[in-house]
């Protein structure tokens, strides 16, 4: 037994035409086949729309209220049609979907308005000491710019927009499809205009319509002191130029920093060696040592004192005179400066002489590769990094 039409639409028999629309957009909404994808959804929305078919149009609805649906043979087949003061079926869902267009629902009606203008990225090698103490670089950029006689318009001086000939300046296109179930429209951006709804009366020529030109320019850029490769720096505003009026992107500057021969890097740690005799490793001694900022230029090279009975590899601090933090400049790290001691590989006689000397007072065997003197320069010249004493 079919089910009655008020019923279905859960409204009353004395119901207004508005209650009824109302009654029908909120059932349409949730039982649409694009919608819901329940089982009996669509039969469900079929129902919906036969109820409505009839209690729209007065003089439908008057014979139903007499004869039921035996009254309406002939008068109307069911299906999805358009109906007079509310349109097809798709603008009612565009309206719907417009409604919900910030949930990401399409059908949303849009005009394009400003678009923000590209990021860009720019690689920079900095000197080992540029990176340490920072400072100022000049670069060339080529990037997009607003163009001067338009202004960014894209017009020719004196000449403006007009409304867009495909679209009739709507920024959308329609094409109408019939499926069994009815009529439907698929909602585009216009290809013309894309999207604005406008287009030139005529380009201006400096820049083709475009509103932007390609340019080079020179730019100085702020090296702060600390970075190291991989660090980016940001230049606002100094990428492409946005267009219809949005803002400029960025500028992303990313570091690389050359090699030093006489340094390595570690953080905020410098490091270094420093070549001493095994007599200076021996009985101590100070040398001086060039620190990155005696290489700058900055001060005279540090004197480092090299304690009595150092070992090779023996590691010596220099505080303060590292890298300086980045964003906090006047925090620094330490200078660390390594021992390589270095072994004769000849003797004079008299050296010679006095080494074995020396030997006897500790009471060492001399010969060849025995005692104390060739043990010492023996185990001196097995450290890493060091040369073997020849014999003589």
């Amino acid at each position: 037994m079919a089910r009655d039409y008020y019923e279905i639409l859960g409204v009353s028999r004395g119901s207004s035409k508005e209650e009824i629309k109302r009654a029908y957009r909120r059932l349409a909404r949730k039982y649409h086949p694009d919608v819901n994808k329940e089982p009996g959804a669509e039969d469900r929305f079929k129902e919906i729309n036969r109820a409505y078919e009839v209690l729209s149009d007065d003089e439908l609805r008057a014979r139903y209220d007499r004869y039921g649906e035996a009254g309406l043979s002939g008068a109307a087949a069911s299906g999805f049609q358009d109906f007079g003061g509310i349109g097809s079926f798709a603008d009612l869902f565009e309206s719907f979907f417009t409604n919900f267009a910030g949930a990401g629902i399409g059908y949303a009606r849009s005009r394009q308005g400003p678009v923000r203008g590209d990021d860009l990225r720019f690689d920079l090698k900095l000197e080992f000491l540029e990176a340490i103490f920072g400072g100022e670089k000049q670069i060339r950029i080529s990037h997009l710019e607003t163009c001067p006689v338009c202004g960014g318009s894209g017009a020719k001086p004196g000449r403006g927009m007009k409304a867009c000939p495909t679209c009739g300046g709507i920024g959308q296109v329609r094409r109408a499809t019939r499926t069994p179930f009815g009529s439907f429209t698929q909602v585009s951006t216009c290809p013309t205009c894309g999207g604005s709804g406008q287009v030139l009366e005529e380009p201006c020529s400096h820049c083709n319509g475009e509103g932007v030109i390609q340019t080079t320019k020179k730019l100085r850029i702020n090296i702060p002191a600390g970075v190291d490769s991989g660090t980016r720096l940001r230049v606002a505003g100094e990428g492409d130029a946005g267009r219809r009026g949005g803002p400029p992107g960025d500028l992303y500057v990313y570091l690389s920093v050359e090699p030093d021969p006489d340094f390595q890097r570690d953080g905020l740690t410098i490091l270094s060696e420093v070549r001493v005799s095994y007599l200076q490793a021996i009985l101590g001694a100070k040398v001086s040592v060039p620190t990155v900022d005696s290489k700058a230029g900055l001060e005279e090279e540090t004197e480092l004192v090299i304690p009595p009975g150092s070992q090779p590899g023996t590691v010596l601090v220099l505080e303060g005179k590292g890298v300086p933090r980045l964003g906090n400049p006047a925090v620094r790290g330490d200078h660390k400066v390594t021992l390589v001691v270095e072994i004769p590989t000849r003797l004079s006689a008299e050296e010679r002489e006095l080494l074995l000397r020396l030997a006897e007072l500790h009471g060492e065997r001399t010969n060849k590769r025995d005692g104390f003197l060739s043990g010492l320069l023996r185990g001196l010249a097995q450290m890493p990094g060091h040369r073997e004493r020849e014999e003589e």
